[in-house]
């Protein structure tokens, strides 16, 4: 309930936890579950609840583990965008960009509305980072269907997406579908999206390149003998900086300078 949550972050936050994630099996469905008068209602109960989380002294960033795409309307991030402690980063789930893939899924909603929904959030915030998992060899998938999926990935142009491989599970309607896909298939065109998320990665770097970043510090590492220091910026990208006088917990604001391995953007403190 609401004031179970409540309660717990505001607990955290007098610990010194600056950043809140709402995670769960099913984020958007939060409060559909309520009676009539319990918790925060039907209607609104997410973003109300995001709301009083807003409110908590000390909860300077909120951040979503996971949202369908059905719960991005307007009124929803109209008020999402009115809370400055919201970080402009969205996993949206996807699965597949094509939509007749997506209807065997049993998914409900199309490649045309989850692109809307990307534009939307574009609207209310800068230069938002989507990211979001794509399932490649669902039981049907057609050649022309993963080449569907594949434009519409670079289309969106995600920050970063997750690539697995579909793998039968005993008693599910995938498993016993016909047009099952060979696995030497599945490895080739998860492949082809992995390097795809590799270039969309970069792509979005670049994007931010004269963004001022504001990255939560969390630790230091060595690097070639140096002390660094590592932490994530609002958008989630992975940030290491040279810095004397901070510590786990502190707030920063750098401008990128660099790529540091795969994962990881060097960045330069800013005053």
């Amino acid at each position: 309930q609401a004031e179970d949550i409540l309660a717990e972050v505001t607990t955290l936050a007098a610990s010194g936890y600056r950043e809140i994630v709402l995670t769960g099996i099913h984020v958007s469905s939060y409060g559909k579950d309520f009676e009539d008068g319990v918790g925060f209602g039907k209607t609104d109960a997410l973003i109300r609840l995001v709301e009083a989380l807003a409110n908590i002294p000390g909860v300077e960033r909120i951040r979503f583990g996971s949202l369908e795409p059905g719960i991005i309307t307007e009124p929803f991030v109209k008020r999402l965008a009115a809370l400055p402690q919201i970080c402009p980063h969205f996993h949206l789930s996807l699965q597949s960009g094509c939509d007749a893939t997506l209807k065997r899924m049993n998914r409900h909603y199309t490649a045309a509305m989850y692109a809307e929904k990307c534009d939307l959030l574009k609207q209310y915030f800068d230069r938002p980072a989507f990211t979001t998992d794509v399932i490649v060899g669902f039981p049907g998938e057609t050649v022309e269907e993963f080449e569907a999926t594949e434009k519409f990935l670079d289309d969106v142009h995600f920050a970063e997406m997750h690539v697995f491989k579909y793998s039968p599970r005993k008693g599910t309607r995938a498993a016993v579908m016909p047009d099952q896909v060979n696995e030497s298939v599945k490895t080739a065109r998860s492949n082809r999206l992995i390097a795809l998320g590799e270039r969309m990665m970069a792509d979005y770097r670049t994007l931010c390149q004269d963004k001022t970043l504001e990255v939560l510090v969390e630790e230091d590492i060595l690097v070639d003998g140096k002390t660094m220091w590592v932490g994530h910026s609002r958008e989630y990208l992975k940030c290491v900086f040279e810095a004397d006088h901070v510590q786990s917990k502190d707030v920063v604001s750098c401008k990128m300078t660099g790529r540091f391995g795969e994962d990881f953007v060097f960045c330069e403190i800013i005053d």
